[in-house]
């Protein structure tokens, strides 16, 4: 009686412990949840925390909300003047409605995966197919993206029920016959830009060159008529102490520039000065004055 008793406590708690097991279950912070009964959607978008189900008849299906990214091939995309280009890029993806991605996908992430997929290969290459490739090659990666990138996540939220959060451009090729033509393209304007720079340089040095020997010219003529001006100034100043100067002894001065002309003249050992004795510079050697000097 009493083992009968103890089995029946065992086998009700074993049996509310496997109803409790099946009908408690937890949303965790990064997950979202759709309740089904028989395969239906009876309850959507689930938020976290501890919620409650019937057994056997419901089930739940959890989804992961946080971003996911889809890295892509690369692939080979046509400009608009048909020149081919070669784009790696990638995808950040994340799911924003339960309901619709369920439906869509069954909650099937790799069934998701091939949907979005086309869908960004589609979208560059609509972009790309607009822009010629100097336009691909100078703009920003991140502007060149943006048109894609929020025209594919309103069509995916209608259509999947998932965000487009980025669509990023990691890698931009040519292909080698491409390449080679842009390179030398490129070569041709940076030599040609070179020339232009080179040209105006000479010219700039030319006129930085003639404006310093003008103004070289300008300052030596300055200089030139200031020191004209004070040689002349000095030389009339030498002329009036010396005027004032003989005007004191004119008779001794006489004397004096006549020894300096002789003495100019008389440089060499050999040379003989030859005196009347009637000349004046004669009597004045010997006057008492000329002796006591």
């Amino acid at each position: 009686m009493i083992n009968n008793r103890s089995l029946l406590i065992v086998g009700g708690l074993a049996a509310a412990a496997w109803l409790a097991s099946g009908s408690l279950y937890v949303v965790d912070e990064t997950e979202r949840a759709v309740k089904l009964r028989f395969g239906e959607i009876v309850e959507e978008g689930i938020e976290p925390g501890l919620h409650f189900k019937v057994p056997i008849t419901q089930t739940v299906r959890k989804f992961e909300t946080r971003v996911r990214t889809l890295d892509t091939d690369p692939s080979r995309y046509l400009t608009l003047e048909q020149k081919a280009v070669i784009v790696d890029s990638y995808v950040q993806w994340q799911v924003v409605n339960p309901t619709q991605y369920y439906q869509a996908t069954a909650g099937d992430e790799m069934q998701a995966v091939r949907l979005i997929q086309p869908r960004v290969d589609e979208s560059l290459r609509n972009e790309f197919g607009r822009l010629n490739l100097s336009q691909i090659i100078s703009e920003q990666r991140d502007e060149l993206m943006t048109g894609p990138t929020q025209e594919l996540d309103e069509l995916m939220r209608d259509e999947l029920g998932v965000a487009i959060l980025d669509i990023r451009v990691k890698r931009i090729d040519l292909p080698e016959d491409v390449s080679s033509a842009v390179y030398e393209r490129m070569r041709s304007e940076r030599e040609r830009q070179a020339r232009e720079w080179r040209a105006q340089g000479q010219e700039e040095a030319e006129r930085i060159r003639a404006n310093a020997d003008r103004r070289r010219e300008v300052l030596l003529a300055q200089a030139r008529a200031r020191a004209e001006t004070l040689r002349g100034e000095g030389d009339a100043e030498a002329a009036e102490i010396f005027s004032q100067a003989y005007g004191k002894d004119e008779e001794f001065f006489s004397f004096w520039r006549s020894l300096g002309a002789y003495r100019d003249s008389f440089k060499g050992d050999g040379d003989m000065m030859v005196l009347d004795p009637s000349s004046d510079f004669f009597q004045y050697l010997k006057s008492p004055t000329a002796t006591d000097d």
